[in-house]
């Protein structure tokens, strides 16, 4: 889940590589580092913490060179510290290498290298590769050779580059599993984990597949597979704006990606939703008939975007849908063959779990859907179909606009299957009208905060906070709930609310804090009457609705507009990550980089 960036061609290279970091640090943040390869020498420049910690350190400017790779990290092997940040380079000083994975197989290797007389110097996993390019490199006196001998050892997910003194016109990278990308520019290339790394440089990206190695010079890139035969990759067009990378007039990122969500939801609906007209996806051709169940599959805020929208699935299109962990689905066997439909959601498209999963779901047969944010990512490229989310790039590490882009997008799936099956009525056409109001109804919630603000302020020192709600306001709280956790380090829980008597009511005693969330006509009632009864133990509670409610003692209430349930959760989560941001910023924590957590988990 690091953070990787390379750069070679006519610019110093720190400047370059100093923006690429501070781009991709939601991808991890305990130590970053860089190296630059300037006059035969490798000069390496490393820190703990943040990547200001690493801008602000005055050994930069002796790093002069204009080819260089760099890394910030999220610890998986080692603390936190000078010793264990990337780059890595080998005992002869000659290879430095930075690299997003895991090295499962790293200590059989550093115990081979051991035993040939090479030292280490950190708790790292990553280390190991430099010395086994080295060790190669003895032998065979070909750095590129070296590369490719090297990375064959190696078991588990790699994204790596290399720099070296014996190459030293060029960049090797390599990929297994884990993200990187290739930017072109005029007689300079470029190196990424993620495309918002240097978006500001180039829209013009190669993407390198699985076990692919490729030599990256100034004026020249090329491709070769594992056994270093040549290959040809076609160049693929970025879209995005670079000022999306940015904050603009938002102190943070996540309070800007929360604004963005009334005009990225219009964008998602697109073309694809139009007034009296049938839902449009002219690259689907699954034969639905002979679908008989469809599996939903994903992992934290995207799993949480299925459950939120199982239900309009099973509503209009009449299949049994069932949502699943990707960490789980990979592992127990699913019950899965040629009539069954896998959708999988990943806002990265890197996610470690989903991707294995979906590779499960290939060899089983299945039909498989991806549904991502980002063109050209791992799961795109394995899935039979996929379509895209319009989010943009998201760089809070908490995700808020690709959920409700997710919600959006696979409740107009739904739509689509229904129609490809044959199903007419009203409701469904009065559904698809409520969904081009859905950008309308988000800005009316965005232009009043302040109630939740001040509960917010009221309850920010509270350890414990509890969700509740029924049907889609079920799955709406645990996404709230997550939240809150992500990035405010309280504890949380989601209960359904009719679970709440056999267990859960407990914990419930004077001040603490519930948010109830009820927006289904049908199931107010019964939500209000679980309020009532923690409110009768004591609970400070916040009611998120959009109907009308039993005068009850909450403290607040958040009126949202109305909808059909089944959309509700595209607008009951926007005060729950409003609150989610304000509980955080009292805390004054960073709410773009919480601790422990990283973007893109590209790991097991």
């Amino acid at each position: 889940m690091c953070g990787i960036v390379g750069y070679i061609g006519t610019k110093k290279a720190v400047p370059v590589l100093i923006k690429g970091l501070l781009s991709l640090e939601y991808r991890g943040y305990d130590s970053a580092g860089i190296c630059v390869l300037n006059n035969n020498v490798l000069d390496v420049v490393k820190d703990k913490g943040r990547v200001k910690n690493l801008e602000e350190n005055p050994e930069l400017s002796n790093l002069i060179g204009n080819i260089g790779i760099a890394h910030t990290r999220w610890a998986t092997h080692g603390i936190p510290s000078k010793e264990n940040s990337h780059p890595h380079l080998d005992n002869s000083g000659k290879f430095a290498v930075v690299h997003n994975g895991i090295i499962e197989n790293y200590t059989e290797l550093r115990s081979m290298l051991e035993k040939n007389g090479y030292t280490f110097l950190s708790q790292t996993d990553t280390e190991v590769i430099p010395n086994l390019i080295s060790y190669y490199y003895e032998s065979k006196k070909d750095v590129l050779k070296a590369v490719s001998l090297a990375v064959t050892d190696l078991k588990g997910s790699y994204a790596i580059e290399v720099i070296s003194p014996y190459l030293k016109d060029s960049i090797i990278v390599a990929r297994k599993d884990s993200p990187l990308v290739i930017g072109i520019g005029e007689n300079e290339n470029y190196i990424a984990s993620d495309i918002p790394a240097v978006l500001n440089y180039t829209n013009k990206f190669y993407f390198l597949e699985d076990n692919e190695i490729s030599v990256i010079k100034k004026g020249k890139i090329s491709f070769f597979d594992s056994s270093l035969n040549p290959i040809a990759k076609d160049i693929k067009d970025i879209k995005w704006d670079a000022t999306s990378s940015e904050k603009g007039i938002f102190e943070d990122y996540m309070l800007k990606e929360i604004y963005e969500q009334p005009q990225v939801i219009m964008e998602t609906i697109g073309s694809r939703l139009k007034p009296n007209e049938k839902c449009y996806f002219d690259d689907l051709d699954i034969d639905l008939k002979n679908i008989n169940k469809i599996y939903v599959v994903a992992c934290g805020t995207a799993m949480h975007a299925g459950l939120a929208t199982k239900y309009t699935f099973e509503h209009f299109c009449k299949i049994p849908v069932e949502v699943d962990m990707a960490s789980e689905f990979r592992y127990r066997n699913p019950l899965i063959d040629k009539n069954t439909l896998c959708i999988f959601i990943s806002q990265s498209g890197e996610t470690a779990d989903t991707i294995a999963a979906l590779k499960l779901a290939k060899n089983a047969g299945c039909k498989t859907l991806a549904v991502v944010n980002v063109i050209g990512s791992s799961i795109t490229r394995i899935a039979d179909y996929t379509i895209y989310t319009h989010a943009g790039p998201e760089i809070a590490v908490a995700s808020t606009k690709a959920y409700t882009c997710q919600v959006v997008l696979l409740n107009i799936l739904a739509v689509y299957f229904a129609e490809v099956l044959g199903y007419e009525s009203k409701e469904l056409e009065d559904f698809k009208m409520e969904i081009l109001e859905l950008p309308a109804k988000l800005k009316l919630i965005l232009d009043d905060t302040k109630n939740i603000q001040d509960f917010a302020k009221e309850v920010y020192t509270k350890q414990d906070l509890y969700f509740i709600g029924r049907n889609t306001d079920y799955a709406v709280s645990m996404e709230g709930s997550l939240k809150l956790k992500e990035i405010s380090y309280i504890h949380s829980e989601a209960y359904a609310a009719g679970e709440l008597k056999h267990g859960p009511i407990a914990l419930i005693e004077n001040g603490v804090t519930v948010i109830g969330v009820a927006t289904n006509p049908n199931l107010v009632e019964k939500t209000m009457s679980n309020l009532e009864e923690v409110i009768t133990r004591g609970a400070n509670v916040m009611v998120i609705t959009n109907q009308v409610i039993p005068d009850i003692k909450a403290s607040c209430i958040i009126q949202i507009p109305k909808c059909t349930p089944m959309l509700s959760p595209i607008l009951s989560v926007i005060p729950l990550q409003l609150f989610a941001y304000y509980i955080a910023k009292n805390k004054n924590l960073d709410v773009d980089k919480p601790r422990n957590l990283a973007k893109s988990v590209t790991v097991e």
